[in-house]
């Protein structure tokens, strides 16, 4: 395999997960792939593949009922791909083969990966698969005997379901082999724990991963990243529950039908979700509207950086929280903690940021003029598109064509990122070997 036409690595990041998308949905375009034996429509196929890749979730068709065996286990090995990054494996694969690494794999990894350091890239790629292996090895195992033991599957079955939702899980993608989701699951802390669990940490990246691993308790070694990480995603959590348990307590439609351990566990739940999970416990559709608007938030920020959530990340969004707060205090300096934030970060912190707001708001003009559906609705869906997250108020499936399209554009774009796909899309990186006179207009 070469590279060589690439200008840029990013370049080969997006080529990559295109051509695992058309792989998709080649596999699922035939008869095999469907319990009809039919073949699926070819709108379908690709619309499964690209969510399937893009860890989302959304889906036009009923995962369950519409694809066989070999269908799921296609959609299963596409989030294993899309999880990881196509990347990841791939470096992998040319360390294993010939056991050493040349400068532009490096460099195509790092991409993937956003490696803080090309130092001992195999190491850590090797251990990003191992860690998500063990993980889900680890998810499978409680869901195989809960599955086994508390509902009376027999073991083959069980380990089915198990392994599927600890993939499905771990890399925040939200498939479900039951047509509602998790809801008869609702109060079950074993499998609702557990599958949040996964979500959290798959959710966190794997440098804040790898670093807690290796300093543990002492948050005097924790980098910058992992600080502001663990703060965000803990804080985000919190509020997310708190709010979405006390605006749905009393809905009969969602958290008012369970006793108060049940609306706790719900709630918490429903919090954890819409940080890339993707699964839900209640019919999202019967969702107060205040709950849909906070949900919509905790979607565009999603996950930490370099894990299998999405979103502009939460590190994106401390960061650019702490830009604010310099600003209203008149320092000259952005300062995090005691290390002092480089000017180009921030500059990429506020063009995430406004891509994404960018994205989601033409996106949902644009769908708007298609549909007869409200604007909450409409926005939902193109947020939890945008930020890889799959949960949906029920109006995926009664979309457009058109509709259907812009929605894969959005998990594909939230997928690799709107400064990677920018990048990826440049012919060469251009410096200016000269310098403006400046001039400062009034602001605000």
């Amino acid at each position: 395999m070469t590279f060589d036409r690439f200008q840029h690595p990013a370049q080969v990041v997006v080529s990559a997960f295109g051509a695992a998308v058309l792989l998709g949905t080649g596999l699922l375009s035939t008869p095999y792939a469907t319990t009809s034996g039919d073949q699926a429509r070819l709108l379908d196929a690709v619309f499964t593949a690209t969510s399937a890749v893009c860890v989302t979730g959304l889906v036009t068709v009923d995962t369950d009922t519409h694809w066989s065996v070999f269908g799921e286990l296609v959609i299963a090995g596409l989030i294993q791909i899309g999880g990881l990054g196509i990347m990841t494996l791939a470096t992998l694969f040319a360390v294993l083969v010939s056991g050493r690494l040349g400068l532009r794999a490096r460099l195509i990894a790092q991409a993937e990966t956003k490696t803080l350091s090309m130092t001992d890239l195999r190491r850590v790629v090797r251990k990003v698969v191992i860690f998500s292996l063990t993980s889900e090895a680890v998810i499978a195992t409680v869901l195989t005997a809960r599955f086994a033991l508390g509902y009376g599957e027999p073991f083959g079955q069980a380990l089915y379901l198990g392994v599927f939702h600890a993939v499905s899980a771990f890399n925040n993608a939200g498939f479900a082999l039951w047509s509602d989701s998790l809801v008869r699951f609702a109060t079950d802390p074993w499998i609702c724990l557990t599958i949040a669990i996964a979500v959290i940490v798959g959710g966190l990246g794997f440098p804040v991963v790898f670093e807690l691993l290796r300093f543990g308790r002492r948050p005097a070694g924790w980098s910058m990243l992992t600080r502001v990480t663990l703060v965000g995603t803990f804080t985000l959590l919190a509020v997310g529950t708190v709010v979405i348990t006390s605006t749905e307590w009393e809905n009969p439609r969602t958290l008012g039908q369970y006793s108060d351990p049940g609306r706790l566990l719900v709630g918490f739940f429903t919090a954890v979700m819409p940080r890339s999970g993707g699964f839900n416990s209640i019919d999202i559709g019967q969702m107060r509207s205040e709950s849909w608007l906070v949900t919509n938030v905790l979607m565009f920020i999603g996950g930490g950086s370099a894990g299998t959530a999405g979103g502009i990340k939460v590190t994106t969004v401390a960061l650019l929280a702490f830009v604010v707060w310099a600003e209203m205090r008149g320092d000259t300096r952005v300062n995090v903690g005691r290390r002092r934030l480089p000017d180009d970060t921030q500059r990429q912190v506020v063009a995430i940021v406004l891509l994404g707001i960018g994205l989601v708001v033409t996106a949902t003009y644009v769908l708007m003029a298609m549909v007869p559906y409200s604007l909450d609705r409409v926005l939902f869906e193109v947020v939890s598109a945008f930020g890889i997250v799959g949960l949906s108020t029920g109006i995926t499936a009664d979309l457009p064509t058109a509709g259907h399209l812009m929605l894969i554009a959005l998990m594909f774009i939230g997928r690799i990122g709107p400064l990677t796909l920018a990048s990826a899309l440049a012919l060469r990186e251009r410096g200016r070997r000269y310098e403006l006179p400046e001039e400062r207009p009034i602001v605000g």
